[in-house]
């Protein structure tokens, strides 16, 4: 396994957030089960029952319970999600490849090695099966000579499908099949370009000229042209590429016009913010605040911290004048994001001259994160919170906060 692959293996759950649902409510299995968003508005996932029942992603609950009436609707829990995703990525790395890359919260990419005595589509078979038994979750699995094969592949083998596609004579054949908006990275307007020159499967993307693609779809689509011919692009990355951003952010739990309820929910922010610069040992040198408005545009605020900082009263401090710039008084605010950019990783920050250390804000951050990393996230939270008290109140916001790194959520 140490030689380096020419074949790439992929993996990705099916209907990953109601399947980890039944890894702990096994009676769920085979039911029309519905993951809920903020505040259960809206299905952010579905099972295949329910998704043939005609729920679809973004559905606010009242019409999916009128598609689907005998639904199971679920509070979203991401932090279970990323205990399954965690353990699907520790069985890859265990018994199936050495060089494995963490694509998103349900899916993988690796080197593709045969395993002992088999075949790539008797390995396929085999991981497919063995991440049900092992993790309880269904996978589909595929092997080809690229990501971008090896993903479109594995998309329309689902679901639990076990793929092995290295002849190109097979693939060819399968391409021909496919629209150009299968592939991962081209959606309707990318098709749109492609379609006057009668690039409408994938099969005619991998056949056109490289530099019309090119011309037609920048680099990206160059890229694209390459690994749909059998050319690896871009390498099976065994660590996260580091954070150009960092933010946290989202619904305001419905529409806020007091300044105070506003205040609250920016501290609620930078504590969740903090928390996510710790963890990647990095320190911003500019924060922005975003705010969105109920038919208004929105507005934001950027401020600079002078010396790259990850202490609570520096960021809160910055916050706050932040959102100075971004609150439209009378107006409704539904969202707020909070953007930590300009980051600076541990080892690369430098005091300033007059900015000395401050040990008690120091110690009590580091009481605060101690306490609440042994008994749950904000046991311990800042005063200001209490404006918006009425959120951590609610029972229904039990494990609301949607942080789990690496994947973009509602």
């Amino acid at each position: 396994m140490g030689r380096p692959s020419p074949v790439v293996g992929f993996c990705d759950a099916d209907a990953f957030y109601s399947s980890a649902e039944v890894v702990r409510r096994p009676w769920l299995k085979g039911l029309p089960v519905g993951v809920l968003g903020n505040q259960g508005a809206c299905i952010i996932a579905r099972s295949y029952p329910m998704k043939r029942a005609g729920v679809k992603v973004g559905m606010p609950i009242w019409e999916a319970k009128q598609a689907c009436p005998d639904g199971i609707y679920i509070k979203r829990d991401f932090r279970w999600y990323e205990a399954i995703s965690k353990r699907m990525l520790a069985e890859l790395r265990e018994h199936f490849s050495p060089r494995v890359e963490n694509y998103s919260i349900d899916e993988s990419f690796w080197a593709g090695y045969p395993c002992p005595g088999m075949d790539f589509q008797a390995s396929a078979v085999h991981i497919r099966d063995h991440m049900l038994r092992v993790v309880g979750v269904p996978v589909t699995v595929a092997f080809a000579r690229t990501r971008t094969l090896a993903k479109l592949f594995a998309d329309t083998s689902k679901p639990f499908g076990a793929v092995a596609v290295l002849d190109q004579d097979r693939e060819r054949e399968l391409l021909a099949k496919l629209p150009v908006t299968e592939i991962a990275g081209i959606g309707a307007r990318r098709a749109a370009r492609l379609e006057p020159y009668g690039l409408k499967t994938c099969l005619d993307l991998a056949r056109a000229s490289r530099r019309l693609v090119r011309d037609l779809l920048t680099v990206v689509g160059q890229d694209l042209h390459d690994e749909l011919n059998g050319i690896q692009v871009t390498p099976i990355r065994t660590q996260r590429t580091p954070h150009k951003n960092i933010a946290r952010g989202g619904s305001l739990a419905g529409r806020v016009k007091d300044a105070f309820t506003l205040y609250g929910w920016l501290i609620r922010n930078v504590e969740r913010l903090i928390e996510e610069l710790h963890f990647h040992e990095v320190r911003p040198s500019t924060l922005t605040v975003y705010i969105s408005y109920f038919e208004h545009p929105s507005a934001g605020g950027e401020v600079s911290l002078g010396v790259p900082s990850d202490r609570f009263d520096v960021i809160a401090d910055a916050a706050k004048i932040g959102l100075g710039k971004a609150w439209r008084p009378g107006r409704q605010a539904t969202h707020m994001h909070l953007i930590a950019s300009k980051l600076k990783r541990a080892g690369s920050w430098q005091q300033g001259l007059f900015d000395m250390p401050d040990e008690r804000a120091e110690a009590l951050a580091r009481v605060k994160r101690e306490i609440n990393e042994t008994f749950g996230r904000f046991k311990i939270r800042s005063g200001a919170t209490l404006y918006a008290n009425d959120f951590y109140q609610d029972p229904a916001n039990e494990y609301d906060v949607c942080d789990i790194r690496g994947k973009f959520c509602f």
